[in-house]
């Protein structure tokens, strides 16, 4: 311990990230920024070699600041799991989705944690950020890295930190982000706390690795019940006539006792529509209920169908069907400004609007191809499409999905029959029109 410690204050410690997606390589490049030397660590060949070769994997990333950490050797990319006895500190950042029947799926961390057990040596650190349940840390992965003869808080450190990540917030960069830290034992908190110190302005110990995995739940189960209150304020009030959007202004102006969420055409990104399900699989071993959890995610997935309904509503009132409609789709990432397409409703929406028979094209500056994903494998390959006039004249409707700067919404409201607009992105900017629909 007093070895790492040392180490760590020195900034001579070398850190392995394993996981170098929308949370490990930014993680790693902040950690470069502190003055730790990084191997970054990924199963996928070609985002290694394309990290190796400073080339922008991420599209908010700071591309120069990668170039230069690969350039000046303190940060470099490997494929190679054997050479995870290097660093003195592992974070593991890989993914933790659901599966078809929205269970938790550890398979990334068990793998990992299976590359870590044939290199573990005596004195190093594991942290892992990836977001489970509470107890996942001491239960799922202690035993994993055990099982080479090697003890936690005895010949190595086990700790949990989880990521608080927000892709594409210029407020609140890593850096500025407070980090929860609990360990295996005071010293893997203490360690995990001065490494995290280092990297962060502030670090928030806590007095073990299941307070910290429930305080990531708790974050994002927050925002996922707020999201869903606010869905279904907006269908009661779209019923009575009432703008919800204006409805959220005026509710915002009361400084205390309110926080405004807003609606949308289903959840996206890697947290909310996920996390809080981790916390209702592990209650029901406790014969514990999660209500409120489930309601909320029950109204949050059915936004996509009360979309595609209004949609219809709206070109049924105009004398066309949604069968044989062509709708062009604007904005198919799941977050403005981005192209991520995690867990995007827009993937949804294209699969339901095609299923009523409608043709859906889509722009999006920021996708220019969707992604392979694992839902909806069928829509990879297909690619952004210009916004121009002749395309908005040519759609039945236009469906704005994400709200990113810079479309030109003036023009969509100028040339298409009808405007869907599921982000009051059209009213932000001022306009309205007889045309304009908000869903």
């Amino acid at each position: 311990m007093q070895d790492l410690a040392h180490a760590l204050t020195a900034r001579t410690a070398t850190l392995g990230v394993i996981g170098l997606g929308y949370v490990g390589l930014p993680l790693a490049l902040a950690a470069v920024r502190a003055g730790f030397p990084v191997i970054g660590f990924d199963i996928n060949p070609q985002r290694v070699a394309r990290i190796n070769a400073g080339e922008p994997v991420i599209s908010h990333l700071d591309t120069e600041g990668l170039r230069a950490a690969i350039a000046t050797g303190r940060l470099r990319a490997s494929t190679d799991m054997a050479e995870l006895s290097l660093p003195d500190a592992i974070l593991i950042c890989v993914p933790t989705p659901l599966t078809p029947q929205r269970e938790p799926d550890l398979s990334f961390i068990r793998k990992t944690a299976a590359d870590i057990v044939r290199a573990l040596r005596p004195g190093q650190l594991v942290v892992l950020e990836s977001t489970t349940w509470p107890g996942t840390t001491e239960e799922v992965l202690k035993p994993i890295l055990e099982a080479g003869g090697l003890r936690s808080g005895q010949d190595f450190f086990l700790a949990f930190s989880p990521e608080r990540e927000d892709p594409g917030n210029d407020r609140h960069s890593l850096s500025t982000v407070p980090k929860v830290v609990g360990g295996d034992g005071a010293q893997a908190r203490d360690l995990a706390e001065q490494l995290y110190g280092a990297i962060v302005a502030r670090t928030v110990p806590v007095s073990s690795t299941a307070v910290a995995e429930a305080v990531k739940l708790t974050e994002n189960i927050f925002r996922a019940v707020n999201i869903a209150l606010v869905n279904e304020l907006k269908v009661v009030y779209d019923a009575m006539g009432i703008d919800v959007w204006e409805v959220i202004e005026a509710a915002s102006t009361k400084p205390f006792g309110y926080m405004p969420f807003h609606p949308g055409p289903g959840l996206g990104g890697h947290c909310i529509p996920i996390d809080p399900f981790y916390l209702t699989w592990k209650a029901r071993e406790f014969d514990v209920a999660t209500r409120f959890i489930e309601l909320a995610g029950e109204v949050n997935r059915a936004m996509p169908h009360y979309v595609v309904e209004r949609l219809a509503q709206a070109l049924d009132r105009r004398g066309r069907t949604l069968s044989g409609a062509a709708i062009l789709m604007v904005g198919i990432a799941y977050k403005r400004n981005l192209d991520d397409m995690r867990e995007s409703p827009a993937l949804k929406l294209i699969a339901l609007l095609e299923a009523r028979g409608a043709t859906v094209r889509y722009h999006d500056p920021h996708v220019p191809e969707i992604p392979p994903s694992r839902a909806h494998g069928a829509l990879a390959g297909r690619s952004s499409v210009a916004l121009t006039a002749e395309a908005l004249r040519a759609c039945d409707a236009a469906l704005i999905v994400t709200d990113h700067d810079g479309i030109d919404y003036a023009a969509i409201l100028a040339h298409a029959p009808l405007v869907a607009d599921t982000r009051n992105a059209c009213a932000r900017a001022g306009l309205d029109g007889p045309n304009l629909v908000k869903c």
